[in-house]
């Protein structure tokens, strides 16, 4: 059993839990001051302010964190960090001018991942990935989804989700991880279409990986140019007999139906969303699909945001997460990228820290974190500062610190 007290501050969003994290408003952080909490390995025992700890623990041995604030652990719901390569000089080229079409007929863009992935070994990739979550625990980050998809062939994709379960056996004690199944992210070039590389790859290799039990979620890049709605039901489908659950990269560079379809499967989340349409919006309320938000794509590729506001108001449960990988979004620190996104998409103090608390653990079905009460998994980020809100004004600067 361990026992914190003197918190300057203790974020545990019991109002915006209590809400279903829809429709918050800033006194839901819930906030306490000069904290204290008590938990074991497992389960939050107690909560509440120091001079109230109850008498049975007041003589049991403690840590004094003053000076410091205790929230909901982080978690960045949307990564892709294993591949292999580097993309820079294709970002360079973007800035200069060169459409991405110009990029991609050169061999860049995803396809050059692709290769540079393929040509990397297992080792190598579980290395590089290594080193990618030990950047994003330095930032308080203690959940971390990662994503397969830049294999694209039977065998490498097969290797990458083997990579992801290694690495969430690696870092089990700190870090807990997340191993969704990306096979159809793109289509390879060698494939007449998306239905013949979803037929000859990513299904039978499903059902290769489901005995495993390393396959957290499925997922699937519905676009124009990249996969249909009926690929998507295809996958969904063959899902719900593994009884795995389903993600969905969904209206991200046309109004696609992507949401409705995320909530007529019940998926866990709709990512992206620059383009949702209000009928998406309409029916990510009436369900409990997390509307997903990577407003550091937006940010990297120069396009508008998603309408936030418009489905915060209509009651849509919103997570933010960073989308970190080498095309798109190449950047990790998910905490800046919320705090920078925070007034664009127009969110309050409760909305912001939710998104990447409780909303962005629900996104992952760990409906049994992201809020301090008792009964709850003791998974914290703390950081040292004076307050929540000193952490969201310095773009940027890293407050957090590993727990005693």
């Amino acid at each position: 059993m361990k026992i914190y007290t003197d918190l300057n501050e203790i974020i545990t969003l019991q109002s915006a839990h209590l809400k279903d994290g829809r429709k918050l408003k800033p006194e839901d952080l819930s906030t306490i001051k000069d904290g204290a909490i008590i938990f074991d390995d497992s389960h939050i025992i107690w909560v509440g302010r120091k001079k109230e700890i109850p008498a049975e623990y007041k003589s049991l041995p403690s840590h004094s964190l003053k000076g410091h604030i205790l929230t909901p652990e982080m978690v960045d719901s949307h990564t892709h960090i294993v591949f292999g390569g580097d993309r820079s000089q294709e970002y360079a080229d973007r800035l200069n001018g060169t459409p991405y079409e110009e990029i991609a007929k050169r061999g860049g863009g995803i396809l050059f991942t692709m290769k540079e992935t393929q040509n990397s070994s297992a080792e190598e990739l579980f290395q590089s990935a290594s080193h990618r979550i030990e950047c994003l625990k330095s930032y308080g980050i203690g959940t971390i989804e990662i994503k397969s998809g830049y294999g694209l062939d039977y065998e490498k994709e097969k290797e990458i989700s083997l990579v992801i379960d290694r690495l969430k056996k690696r870092f089990s004690s700190t870090v807990q991880i997340f191993n969704t199944y990306l096979a159809a992210h793109d289509v390879p070039r060698n494939f007449k279409s998306s239905t013949e590389y979803l037929e000859q790859v990513v299904l039978p290799l499903l059902k290769e990986l489901a005995p495993l039990n390393i396959i957290d979620a499925v997922d699937i890049f519905h676009e124009k140019n990249y996969f249909t709605e009926e690929d998507a039901t295809k996958l969904f489908l063959l899902a719900q007999i593994l009884n795995i659950p389903r993600k969905i990269h969904a209206d991200e560079l046309n109004t696609n139906g992507g949401a409705e379809l995320a909530a007529s499967f019940n998926a866990l989340s709709a990512d992206h969303l620059l383009k949702i349409s209000d009928k998406g919006i309409a029916a990510l309320v009436d369900t409990s699909t997390i509307g997903t938000l990577l407003p550091g794509t937006a940010f990297f590729l120069g396009k508008p945001l998603a309408p936030a506001r418009k489905m915060l108001d209509a009651g849509v449960k919103v997570a933010i997460a960073s989308d970190y990988n080498p095309g798109s979004c190449h950047c990790d620190n998910l905490l800046l990228i919320a705090s920078i996104s925070a007034a664009q998409l127009k969110l309050n103090q409760a909305e912001l820290w939710c998104g990447i608390t409780l909303n962005a653990a629900h996104s992952l079905g760990l409906l049994n974190q992201g809020v301090l009460i008792p009964g709850m998994k003791p998974r914290f980020s703390l950081f040292k500062a004076d307050s929540l809100s000193q952490i969201t004004y310095n773009w940027g600067k890293n407050f957090a610190i590993s727990l005693p």
